[in-house]
C-alpha cells in the first residue's frame, strides 16, 4: 500500500513521441486526511476529476474547495498544490499529458489559467472513460497501439469536459461565419448521403450543435432552401434518376425514404408535376423518339 494512499493505481504510456497530443500516465487514487502535493511545478499538463470527498485545489489566484464532480487543471510552469479534506478526504482520478494540440484544445472547451476549474453533473460516465484511458496501458509489446489508444480515450474525456462547460463559453465562436459554413457543410453532406433514412431536422440540428430555427435559417440563407426543402429536392431527383431503371415505383420509393409509396408518387407529383409511373412513361417514348 502507497504510505499516503488508502488506494492508489495507476498506469504509465511507454511511447510518448506523438507531437499533437500524448498520454503520460493515468491513475486513480484515495489519499488519507490532509494529504497534500505541492506548492511545485510540473511540466505537463494535469487534470484531476474528484468522484468522492473533498479537498482544496490552488493555482495561480485560485483557490477553491471541490468535491464530487468538480475537475481541475495544473498547467506546465504554473506553481500549484491541492490538499485532501480532513474530515472527507477526497477520491479521484487523473491522467497526465502534453503536446503542442493541448492548449487550443483546453482553450476551445473553456478551459484557461484563469479559469481552470469545471463541474461535471454525471462523473459515472466520466470515470468509465479515465479507466478505459488508464487500462490502455497494458504494457504490451505494443506500446505505440496503446499510446494511440489512450489519446483516442483523451480527447473523448476532454469532449464530456467541453459539455460540462458549455454553459461558460460565449455565444459568439458559433456566430463565425466560417464555422457556419462548416456546419451547413456537414448539413448538406448529412442529407446527401443520408436522404434514404428518416432524417429528423431536429436530431441533425441538435447534432450539430444548433437549434432547429437558427440551423434552418443559415441553411436557407447559404442554399435558398430549409433542410427539410433540400431534403425532398435530393430525394425526388434521386427517385427521377432510379425511375430510369427497372425498379418497381414502391422500390423507389423505399430507396429514397418513404415508406409509404402512396405518399412518395404524391410527393413526387407536386414536385415535378406528373405522377411516377406517368414520369416513367414519359422516359420511355422519349426514348423510343431517338
Amino acid at each position: 500500500m502507497n504510505p499516503e494512499h488508502y488506494y492508489i493505481a495507476a498506469g504509465f504510456n511507454l511511447f510518448t513521441e506523438e507531437r499533437e497530443l500524448a498520454v503520460l500516465f493515468s491513475g486513480e487514487g484515495k489519499p488519507y486526511p490532509d494529504h497534500q502535493m505541492g506548492p511545485s511545478v510540473h511540466d505537463y499538463y494535469l487534470i484531476h476529476t474528484v468522484l468522492d470527498g473533498e479537498g482544496v485545489f490552488q493555482t495561480g489566484n485560485v483557490t477553491q474547495s471541490c468535491k464530487a464532480g468538480d475537475t481541475f487543471v495544473i498547467f506546465p510552469g504554473t506553481l500549484f498544490s491541492y490538499k485532501a479534506d480532513h474530515d472527507h478526504p477526497w477520491h479521484y482520478v487523473w491522467v497526465a499529458f502534453q503536446g503542442e494540440a493541448v492548449q487550443p484544445l483546453l482553450e476551445g472547451i473553456g478551459i484557461t489559467l484563469e479559469h481552470p476549474v469545471l463541474h461535471v453533473e454525471n462523473t459515472s460516465e466520466v470515470y468509465t472513460v479515465y479507466e478505459r484511458l488508464r487500462l490502455s496501458f497494458r504494457q504490451s509489446a505494443y506500446p505505440r497501439l496503446e499510446s494511440l489508444e489512450a489519446s483516442g480515450w483523451l480527447r473523448l474525456l476532454l469532449h464530456h469536459f467541453g459539455l460540462a462547460n458549455l454553459h461558460t463559453l460565449p455565444e459568439l465562436p458559433r456566430e463565425i461565419p466560417e464555422m457556419i459554413n462548416r456546419q451547413i457543410d456537414r448539413a448538406v453532406r448529412w442529407i446527401t448521403l443520408q436522404f434514404h433514412q428518416q432524417i429528423s431536422i431536429d436530431h441533425m440540428a441538435s447534432t450539430l450543435g444548433y437549434h432547429r430555427a437558427h440551423l434552418s435559417k443559415a441553411f436557407k440563407a447559404r442554399t435558398g432552401m430549409s433542410p427539410k426543402q433540400y431534403l425532398l429536392k435530393v430525394r425526388m431527383e434521386k427517385a427521377k434518376e432510379l425511375l430510369c431503371g427497372y425498379l418497381t415505383i414502391d422500390q423507389v420509393s423505399s430507396s429514397v425514404g418513404f415508406n409509404d409509396a402512396l405518399y412518395f408518387s404524391k410527393q413526387f407529383r407536386k414536385w415535378s408535376g406528373m405522377a411516377p409511373s406517368e414520369y416513367r412513361s414519359k422516359l420511355r417514348q422519349d426514348s423510343e423518339l431517338l
